[in-house]
């Protein structure tokens, strides 16, 4: 595409779009369900091996199945680093269910842990009264108990998938993220570990730079734009020092005024931007860079459901519907410039 002319990186949009896990959302089991299930089933197998082997030989279950904003903040980064450990993993999601019932129980039990000690971590920090940048606290943090059980839920079928919201209700299913070109060339494609967008602004426009670099593209992202949902101050500082002018709106477009949480500083300089002309013809740019590219994926092409399961896998699926999409670009503008 690069050869072809067809890369031009000046201009770049990311946004995210929720794509159907080959999975059903009514595979999705909580901690004590799933429980259930692996005493139920070794339940039937003992019953079983007694039956054929007599009863001094059924095998015992194993010991571990016979069983505000800052403090948001730690658990957000403990949560994170435990989800970037198990892409580290590349865990496979296995055929048989009673394997995926064991990785969905280590699993809830992981996030339940992963939230008991981001807690204690972060009374250990208020205790201190000094912030990390060395402020003292005002008063002391609320008193907080995390659950003394693992909560949520988590799917048998595919247990990295999740229960998002999407444009129409919810889709059991994965965060697909994408960096596209003013002529809807895919850039990069990534698979969030949730359903916010949150925290991917930095992190996808750093996989299109990556991907140019290995293109021998030499040009560099100037404008980058993005909805409300990838407002995030740090990620887009980290754009500015790189020269990369970020335009993201801090407004939904549903929203009738501000959030209390968005006033002053860089949210308002950021609406003065948007209501400029030039910042207006920009944003106004990605709706067509980015949305058509979801609705051809989804809708002409009858991609809006993964075949494979687990993130590895999916982000894999996810890259591969993404280079297919750029090659049928690229044959469309060959056929134009033979057709004269």
């Amino acid at each position: 595409c690069a050869d072809a002319g067809l890369v031009e990186v000046g201009v770049l949009a990311v946004d995210g779009t929720k794509l159907a896990a080959s999975a059903s959302s009514y595979a999705t089991r909580s901690y004590e369900r799933i429980a259930r299930e692996i005493l139920a089933e070794a339940g039937r197998i003992d019953a079983a091996e007694d039956e054929r082997y007599g009863p001094a030989r059924g095998d015992e279950l194993p010991e571990h199945l016979a069983s505000r904003e800052g403090r948001r903040a730690w658990l957000r980064e403990a949560k994170e680093r435990l989800e970037r450990e198990r892409e580290a993993q590349d865990e496979q999601v296995p055929r048989a269910r009673e394997e995926r019932l064991e990785i969905c129980h280590r699993r809830l039990v992981e996030d339940w842990q992963t939230e008991c000690r981001a807690n204690r971590d972060y009374e250990v920090y208020r205790a201190r009264g000094v912030m990390r940048d060395g402020r003292r606290f005002g008063r002391p943090p609320d008193p907080h108990t995390p659950p003394a059980k693992p909560e949520g839920k988590i799917n048998l079928t595919d247990p990295d998938s999740k229960n998002m919201k999407a444009f129409r209700g919810y889709v059991q299913g994965y965060n697909a993220q994408a960096v596209t070109t003013c002529q809807q060339i895919i850039l990069a494609a990534e698979i969030a570990p949730d359903g916010l967008d949150t925290a991917q602004l930095d992190p996808m426009i750093q996989a299109a730079e990556r991907e140019l670099k290995e293109a021998g593209v030499k040009e560099q992202p100037q404008v980058v734009l993005a909805d409300a949902g990838y407002w995030s101050n740090g990620h887009i500082d980290r754009l500015r020092e790189r020269g990369i002018t970020p335009i993201v709106a801090p407004d939904a477009n549903k929203r009738k005024g501000p959030r209390k949480t968005r006033l002053g500083g860089p949210y308002d300089f950021m609406r003065r931007v948007l209501q400029t002309d030039k910042g207006a013809e920009l944003y106004c740019r990605r709706q067509g860079m980015v949305e058509p590219v979801f609705a051809d994926i989804k809708q002409n092409r009858r991609a809006g459901r993964f075949k494979r399961r687990g993130r590895a896998a999916v982000r894999s699926e996810w890259r591969l519907i993404a280079a297919t999409h750029n090659l049928l670009k690229l044959h469309r503008h060959t056929l134009k410039l033979a057709a004269g």
